[in-house]
């Protein structure tokens, strides 16, 4: 007979400790902060079959995933500087973004570039196909926390522009790029801390 009087915790209970724990381990950690250590095909496989696993209305699976690594993530880098040129006026040139949008993607061993493709009827709303891919990176982001790795959604303007989903291979004018997923090993073996805002000023009860 046991001599510990803490009850077993049920399995309900311990589901929620362990999504409670992964949801909240969740953290943002740019590609300055990751080491060039390669990304297994493995742990990419199940980041993006985590993805694949999100909500979506009327099973249209909007999202599209373009995977860079290796030399890829240089050609990436060139035409994000290439587009960003042709892009902004003169006057609004900044030499740090430009040579940002060079240098990032060869921080990150894998940088996958985020789409929706939108539903040939136009059944379902826009804004709910964007929604699921959010959801799709959600799952993305979860499943690289749980794996101990350092997961970043960059949205700089330029991705939205109809010139990048062109060059992605989006032909659709209503597809869109959503932005780029950086995908690496943290530099720091001590996790991030986190922290958000009080939950009760989020909340409105409303009356029955």
């Amino acid at each position: 007979m046991s001599d510990d009087p803490t009850p077993p915790l049920d399995a309900m209970s311990l589901r929620l400790a362990a999504a409670n724990a992964l949801i909240r381990r969740r953290r943002t950690i740019k590609p300055a902060e990751m080491t060039e250590k390669p990304v297994e095909p493995r742990h990419l496989a199940s980041i993006l079959e985590n993805a694949n696993w999100a909500p979506t209305h009327g099973l249209t699976e909007p999202w599209r995933f373009f995977v860079f690594t290796g030399d890829g993530r240089q050609r990436l880098a060139d035409y994000c500087q290439s587009l960003y040129r042709r892009l902004t006026p003169e006057t609004e040139f900044r030499q740090d973004k430009f040579d940002k949008l060079g240098s990032q993607p060869l921080l990150a061993p894998v940088v996958i570039a985020i789409a929706m493709k939108r539903q040939e009827i136009e059944k379902i709303p826009e804004l709910e196909e964007i929604e699921s891919v959010a959801c799709a990176v959600h799952n993305m982001h979860l499943t690289a926390s749980a794996l101990g790795m350092a997961a970043f959604w960059a949205t700089p303007p330029l991705v939205y522009h109809d010139e990048m989903r062109s060059w992605l291979g989006l032909t659709d004018p209503r597809d869109k790029c959503l932005g780029l997923f950086y995908l690496g090993w943290p530099k720091s073996e001590e996790w991030p801390e986190g922290r958000r805002g009080d939950l009760a000023a989020k909340i409105v009860h409303l009356p029955k």
